[in-house]
């Protein structure tokens, strides 16, 4: 089991340090940088000294620099916690990320509880009442959510919400609290606020799962171990329950390891039609806007989350499966 961990946290840090290369090198392939951007506003404002600003931002930032140089000067500062200045805000890029990082988390976690929730009890009822009724039903209801794009429901749950009941579903919070401090009243807001987001971002994954769940427990429930069990008498519902159920739950383990990015990433365009506050339009807004240190950041993050959600994955795949601890 050590031997095991030790294996993965070896590769997951040799995976970080190419994430972190591969987003340095990416970043800087489009022509010019964040000083060009702003050269440009400069000589449209008719500002004769935007060559010399220029080079002055370049030498504070070191943008005059081979792109290696560059790059070991990021990796030292981040190492040592310091994520380096965001050009596009002129503000610390951890001060940028911190309260996008938590509403994220937050978010992703409202997402992953109503997925985790609505596509365990379906998945199963699905295999358990194959061809029924209910079972063409969620299946239907099951191809319909994977159609459907995100943004689209997303569009959609608007409307309504503007049309029928009169008020918006879109952002976090309610205008009162949306620039005020932390407290209950702030914190109940947001959980109220969380239904619309989790649904929205949640449909396709418990549609996707819900499909899984189903095939991976009707594949159990044929097996040898599963018919002895309802020869010996014992009730259905522990026959299910026992073992068929707890085998079946290894996509869900498995998927952790794609939920944790949407912690940093969340989805871009969903957020941005809902007006969420999350890290994802921040990325977006600092790509276009060649923000290297703030797009580095949070790219970066993304690749620490996926590492991080593949090593949870793992070690609840082995809890779950006793055949991959022997295995491994």
């Amino acid at each position: 089991m050590l031997s095991f961990i030790g294996r993965r946290l070896a590769l997951g840090l040799f995976t970080v340090w190419a994430v972190s290369v591969l987003s340095f090198l990416i970043i800087q392939l489009p022509q010019g940088d964040f000083v060009t951007t702003r050269m440009s506003e400069l000589a449209d404002t008719g500002n004769s000294s935007a060559a010399f600003e220029a080079a002055r931002l370049r030498a504070e930032y070191g943008l005059d620099q081979p792109i290696f140089v560059q790059y070991f000067d990021w990796i030292g500062r981040v190492l040592h916690g310091d994520l380096g200045m965001s050009f596009d805000w002129n503000r610390p890029v951890a001060d940028v990320i911190g309260d996008r990082l938590v509403l994220s988390l937050v978010v992703s976690i409202a997402a992953i509880i109503f997925t985790w929730a609505v596509a365990l009890p379906i998945g199963v009822y699905s295999a358990v009442r194959r061809y029924s009724v209910g079972d063409y039903t969620l299946t239907f209801l099951g191809f319909l959510g994977l159609a459907v794009p995100n943004f689209l429901l997303a569009l959609v749950l608007m409307y309504i919400g503007f049309a029928v009941f009169g008020t918006d579903v879109g952002g976090l919070f309610s205008p009162p609290y949306e620039n005020a401090g932390w407290s209950l009243g702030k914190a109940w807001d947001l959980l109220k606020h969380l239904v619309i987001p989790a649904i929205v971002l949640g449909t396709a994954g418990t549609a996707q799962l819900i499909r899984i769940m189903r095939a991976n427990l009707l594949d159990e429930l044929k097996k040898p171990y599963v018919i002895t069990a309802r020869a010996k008498g014992l009730p259905e519902r522990r026959v299910v329950a026992k073992y068929p159920v707890r085998v079946a739950l290894n996509p869900f383990a498995s998927s952790l390891g794609f939920l944790f990015p949407q912690v940093v990433s969340g989805s871009i365009v969903v957020s941005i039609v809902l007006s969420l506050p999350t890290v994802g339009p921040l990325l977006l807004r600092a790509l276009q806007a060649q923000d290297m240190f703030l797009a580095g950041a949070i790219v970066l993050l993304l690749g620490v989350m996926t590492v991080i959600g593949t090593l949870v994955s793992d070690l609840v795949l082995m809890w779950l499966d006793p055949r991959i601890r022997h295995a491994s």
